[in-house]
């Protein structure tokens, strides 16, 4: 399975949080609710995310990437799938289906780290990298697995 047919739709990531106009806040409209999907959710949680009809101002449709200065670059040959990323991550940006790790939601990934702290493996399938940097280049610099010191 491919990552873009994890996310599924055009809507994802399409509206960056923080690009919107500012009001002071004496402007804000009192009571407003900002609700997650277009029609009746009554079912929603039985839909994967991608098959759900989400608001137009929704944290699903909307992105941070650009708050990012550092991203974590994922490397399949290391994980084991434990899912401690996922299960951890703050943002819910680790793409996961059937107990199986395939990679990172950047429209939605703040850069955190949190994922890189909890990876067991050694070295790590997940490491930080400048948000610049190239994935690709990255893999290629991936470290060598540690070995344990005898006593």
């Amino acid at each position: 399975m491919s990552i873009g047919n994890v996310l599924g739709n055009d809507k994802r990531g399409r509206i960056e949080l923080g690009a919107e106009k500012k009001v002071g806040w004496d402007e804000v409209t009192h009571g407003v609710v900002l609700h997650s999907f277009e029609d009746d959710a009554t079912d929603v949680s039985s839909r994967k995310a991608e098959d759900r009809n989400y608001a137009q101002f929704s944290s699903y449709v909307a992105t941070v990437a650009s708050w990012r200065v550092i991203k974590p670059v994922y490397n399949r040959d290391i994980c084991i799938d434990c899912q401690n990323c996922w299960i951890y991550c703050p943002d819910t940006s680790i793409i996961s289906r059937d107990k199986q790790m395939l990679g990172i939601d950047y429209d939605h990934c703040k850069g955190c780290g949190v994922c890189v702290e909890v990876c067991p493996t050694n070295p790590k399938s997940l490491l930080m990298f400048a948000e610049a940097h190239n994935p690709e280049d990255a893999l290629a610099s991936w470290p060598e697995k540690k070995k344990k010191e005898e006593k």
